[in-house]
């Protein structure tokens, strides 16, 4: 009995200790940390050093910011050191502890931005970074850098081009719909936080900050589609689409996800007079009879002259849907459709109405953008009414540019294009008229604008 009360005392003492030691360590890494943040805030980074070092080894769970922080501690390190070979190995350790710590927190940009690292430095081959990127993609596309993410295109297109080019697509499709879906999500937000200032109300300091975040993320994001198409500009012919889809369309008529992909690519790759793509549309439609397949069922129709069952089948599409993001984006495909027609004022007007649906579509604007910069022979009847019609295109596009971050970069090509066909100084002075005067574009634009001239 008296031997069992010794050992009993023992255990109690034992574990009295381990928790005081348990207490000690937790206040030594508490302190540790808040002199680390301390230092590494005021840009003290040789006196941060020591207790960041202190943490990585004794505290690894205690913040993320022990990472966060300590990996741009490290790439300074990196910048200024002689020996490289000691900063390479510290910042390849933060990319391990922090995903064998904090596996679900970020884990592809983290992926990414070695990457990044890896790269920029000379420090692995293609074939290794490739590897981390692939990592990267498998979680999350859109935690990506805007550079890796066509590092990681241009590797697959690359291997895949001659030989299995619908896994490019797969991929490029891959990338497009989780862009897509992050792109939404911060246009809603952004409408959210636009619509309190709208409305005279003042943003906190966090909301402004998420507000330029998702501005800069959208900004970024919105590069993607137009980098990629550029890589496969040549394999995203319809003389390549064409058997490539007629090949496999029996194995994937009933799969929902193929049709909608084959037949959208066809679409946006003007395939549309291809008998193929209305078996494509139709198929799409009995695989899915949703919003998104009647839309391009309508264009089938519009095609073989049934231009009232267009009519209905898009009407039937727009209703079904209930987001408006989504019914702008309807809108805007039967503005292309009318503007297809010909009818330019009608492709304007339901141009309008996207952006009713969704106010900071650029998208929207820059087709509005285009119509105009096409109507200058039809909207001018001498060299100053014509070059003023891109006056009235290039406000529209900086309107773009400025509503949707996402489109700046494409925009930024409108613009420049719009501005060089400016009335010149001289053109101005002939007319008549001076720089600021108000001008009415004719024809069916019928805008006024102010006359400005391109500078030469």
């Amino acid at each position: 009995m008296k031997k069992r009360i010794i050992l009993l005392a023992s255990l109690i003492l034992f574990l009295g200790l381990n928790v005081i030691n348990a207490q000690v360590t937790n206040q030594e890494c508490t302190i540790k940390y808040n002199l680390f943040k301390g230092d590494y805030q005021s840009k003290k980074y040789d006196d941060a050093f020591p207790n960041w070092i202190y943490l990585m080894d004794n505290c690894p769970k205690l913040s993320i910011n022990i990472y966060k922080l300590g990996d741009k501690l490290a790439q300074n390190m990196f910048k200024n050191a002689t020996d490289k070979t000691a900063a390479i190995a510290l910042i390849k350790r933060i990319y391990t502890q922090r995903l064998e710590n904090y596996p679900t927190k970020d884990p592809a940009k983290v992926h990414s931005d070695y990457a990044t690292f890896l790269s920029k430095n000379n420090l692995a081959s293609n074939e290794e970074i490739f590897k981390i990127l692939e990592l990267a993609y498998s979680i999350d596309p859109t935690r990506m850098g805007v550079k890796n993410i066509y590092r990681y295109f241009q590797g697959i297109t690359d291997a895949n081009k001659d030989t299995d080019p619908q896994k490019v697509f797969d991929t490029y499709d891959d990338v497009l719909e989780s862009v897509g879906e992050k792109l939404a999500d911060y246009a809603k937000k952004r409408k959210k936080l636009n619509d309190k200032v709208e409305a005279g109300q003042e943003l906190d300091k966090r909301e402004q900050q998420n507000l330029r975040a998702y501005t800069v993320n959208s900004k970024a994001l919105g590069q993607v589609e137009s980098g990629l198409d550029n890589i496969i500009i040549g394999i995203s012919t319809c003389d390549r689409l064409v058997p490539l889809y007629a090949r496999d369309f029996e194995e994937n008529k009933t799969d929902e996800k193929w049709l909608k992909r084959a037949v959208s690519r066809m679409f946006n790759k003007e395939c549309t007079d291809d008998p193929l793509f209305e078996k494509l549309a139709k198929a799409y439609a009995e695989a899915s009879p949703s919003a998104d397949a009647y839309s391009f069922v309508a264009g089938v129709l519009e095609k073989n002259g049934d231009s009232s069952g267009a009519q209905q089948m898009r009407l039937k599409a727009f209703e079904l849907e209930t987001d408006p993001l989504k019914k702008a984006n309807f809108k805007l495909k039967f503005a292309q459709a009318a503007k297809n027609r010909g009818q330019k004022s009608k492709a304007r007007q339901l141009a309008r109405d996207a952006i009713a649906f969704n106010p900071n579509m650029g998208r929207a604007y820059l087709f509005i953008a285009s119509l105009y910069a096409s109507s200058i022979n039809q909207c001018g009847s001498n060299e100053f009414e014509k070059r003023m019609t891109f006056v009235a295109a290039y406000n529209k596009a900086l309107k773009g540019s400025r509503v949707d971050p996402s489109m700046s970069s494409v925009a930024r090509k409108f613009l420049r294009n719009y501005k060089a066909n400016f009335p010149s100084t001289k053109i101005i002075f002939t007319e008549g008229v001076k720089e600021g005067d108000p001008f009415k574009v004719k024809c069916w634009i019928n805008e006024s604008v102010r006359v400005t001239s391109s500078g030469k």
